[in-house]
């Protein structure tokens, strides 16, 4: 199906706006490389490293355009927890930052180990998970239960991907829920409601890529009801539910 004409209007500003947040986010990663690099050079940094990543990320949201609002926010639990939000966009991980207050690591795709100088956060600090490896996987989840028994809370992705269909969920895998089960902590969900329309893909020029408020709701905490496999499905179910009930009322034509 051939795309309208009049929308190719669009692709010129979305390119120059895509250009001025890559241009951005690469020169000030270069300033603070170094930085970062004493930073997370040991475990007892690493808590500075992240004040420090919560500075930069409100940089990239002010400046790159892109602000975050909190439209709800239901009260945070005592560390540790699990953080469990949509994906739809790569702006997702700089606004976590920006509103969540409480340390946590991220667990992120292992192809992120090839991304110049910004693999330094997951070779280091946060935790890369191979997908395609279930033995790898589980290795990663332990670092995650790790980070828990010591008061950290780990945020995850459920998705495990950024969905192709946003703002529709891709079903959510079980990594986060077992963790939450496991060790018996909360997770936190988080709807992002605005990312997926404000910067598509970097590497499709038709994709979407605009200034905007980008709108979030932190939602209720939601504890396990047990340590069973029933609980883990119960639990990803519940926060399945959360996460989506937003962004039903918000675009209820996608």
């Amino acid at each position: 199906m051939r795309r309208p004409l009049w929308k190719w209007v669009f692709v010129l500003p979305r390119l120059l706006f895509k250009l001025w947040f890559g241009v951005l986010f690469g020169v000030s990663l270069v300033v603070l490389y170094i930085p970062f690099r004493i930073l997370l050079h040991k475990p007892d940094r690493y808590p500075a490293a992240f004040r420090l990543m919560k500075a930069w990320g409100r940089f990239l949201a002010c400046c790159g355009l892109v602000p975050w609002k909190l439209v709800s926010k239901a009260p945070l639990p005592t560390p540790p927890y699990v953080i469990c939000a949509n994906h739809s966009s790569y702006i997702d991980i700089i606004h976590a930052f920006c509103f969540m207050p409480h340390y946590f690591l991220f667990m992120g795709k292992q192809e992120l180990l090839q991304w110049p100088l910004f693999n330094i956060f997951f070779k280091d600090m946060h935790i890369a998970v191979n997908r395609n490896n279930g033995m790898e996987a589980a290795r990663a989840l332990a670092k995650a239960g790790e980070a828990i028994d010591r008061g950290v809370c780990v945020s995850i992705f459920p998705e495990g991907t950024i969905s192709p269909n946003a703002p529709a969920l891709l079903p959510f895998k079980d990594g986060a829920f077992r963790l939450a089960v496991r060790k018996q902590v909360p997770v936190v969900p988080v709807t992002f409601l605005d990312n997926w329309n404000l910067f598509g893909d970097p590497e499709k020029p038709l994709s979407a890529g605009r200034p905007g408020v980008a709108r979030v709701v932190v939602h209720q905490p939601q504890m396990p009801s047990g340590r069973g496999h029933e609980h883990v499905d119960d639990l990803r179910r519940r926060v399945f539910e959360a996460i989506e009930a937003p962004l039903r009322q918000a675009y209820p034509a996608r």
